[in-house]
């Protein structure tokens, strides 16, 4: 396979020209355009490396497309992952709660019809993408250890976050937040929320610790990347990293996030956050952070199509020095690097010709126009 006219983007710049790709690998580019009647006239637009998404709640929408719904799981796997390649990913890792008692992560049937979903699908072929698994821990709760160490051996699981979502700290500081979410998430009346509220903090104060650290030293002793979820504080930075964290998932303050560059975490926000202009939640907003050069990687978390649009927002910021490349790389390398994934996220000879083509709607507007118009992975295309 030849393209022809595009603009590469590269690990350190942009270049227009031409690539070339056999049995699966990049086997050449250069600053040439190809003058073969085989080649695809790209016609100006933007080739990058597919992207690499770490986090993405994405699954559960499909397998539970509303409350009491389950849905066959062929069939939400199909459509979760025509999304995941309709936006430009060729590389996830599904998120997959355990502990989350409302949302059913206390029950090992709901985890393991989602996990074996991704599992046979991904060995079977079926899949588009390159489905892997993370394991999202809700730390206050009893089920939480037990049902982990059930499902920490199973074939695929590339990473694992440590969560508490109980009110009064990191993610939910301010009481008011929580309860708007929750509220709203799970459309509590106030005497029943009162009653959820309570609930989450004795069982925070109960749980969290002692899974916090039952869990990590399960990923230390696996080899299985770890990260930390919405530090808070310096402190909370120096704990994960004691218990083997590699990443820091949405630090909620610039202080966690200096904090965690210090400690040689990468910092992992949310690309929804970059395209609304800051956090649902009230906390810091991911283009301060990417303007304080305190920003690693890009995750679409709720919203997939965030990805490229995030990318293409970092880029044309005055407010960061970040160049398109450097944009494209928290989407694509750095992900791929925070996982020991060397073989892709970057076009280089040799490497996966796991590849985007992005096109203008208007090439006159530089943000918020970019659509995915191809996709390939391996060389294979595949949208």
């Amino acid at each position: 396979m030849i393209i022809t006219n595009v603009n590469l983007v590269l690990a350190n710049e942009t270049v227009k020209g031409s690539i070339e790709v056999k049995e699966g690998v990049i086997a050449s580019f250069s600053d040439n355009s190809s003058q073969l009647s085989q080649a695809l006239d790209a016609e100006g637009a933007w080739l990058m490396p597919g992207f690499v998404e770490l986090h993405t709640d994405n699954l559960d929408k499909f397998f539970t497309p509303r409350p009491k719904v389950d849905w066959p799981a062929h069939s939400a796997m199909s459509s979760h992952d025509a999304l995941m390649v309709a936006s430009g990913i060729t590389t996830v890792l599904d998120a997959i709660g355990v502990g989350d008692v409302r949302d059913g992560g206390h029950r090992l049937d709901n985890l393991q019809k989602m996990i074996d979903a991704v599992i046979n699908s991904q060995k079977a072929g079926l899949n588009r993408a390159e489905h892997r698994l993370h394991l999202r821990c809700e730390l206050p709760h009893e089920t939480t250890l037990p049902l982990f160490e059930q499902l920490m051996t199973q074939s695929g699981v590339s990473l694992v976050s440590l969560m508490d979502h109980s009110p009064g700290q990191r993610q939910f500081s301010t009481p008011q937040k929580y309860r708007e979410y929750y509220q709203g998430k799970y459309q509590l009346n106030d005497q029943e929320m009162e009653a959820f509220q309570h609930e989450q903090m004795e069982n925070s104060r109960r749980w969290a610790q002692p899974n916090r650290i039952a869990i990590a030293a399960h990923c230390r002793e696996r080899g299985i990347a770890l990260a930390s979820h919405d530090d808070a504080t310096a402190a909370h930075v120096l704990e994960s990293r004691a218990l083997g964290s590699v990443i820091a998932e949405f630090p909620t303050t610039e202080e966690a996030a200096r904090a965690s560059r210090a400690e040689g975490l990468q910092v992992l926000m949310g690309a929804p956050n970059i395209v609304r202009g800051g956090s649902h939640s009230g906390n810091v907003a991911a283009k301060d952070l990417a303007s304080l050069g305190l920003l690693d990687i890009l995750s679409s978390d709720y919203y997939p199509a965030s990805l490229l649009d995030a990318v293409f927002r970092i880029a044309k910021d005055d407010s960061n020095a970040l160049t398109l490349p450097q944009a494209v790389a928290l989407v694509t390398r750095n992900p791929a690097q925070a996982l020991g994934l060397e073989d892709r996220g970057v076009i280089a000879e040799g490497k996966r010709a796991d590849l985007l083509l992005a096109r203008a709607h208007d090439p006159h507007h530089y943000v918020q126009n970019h659509y995915v118009q191809n996709v390939w992975r391996q060389g294979i295309q595949i949208f």
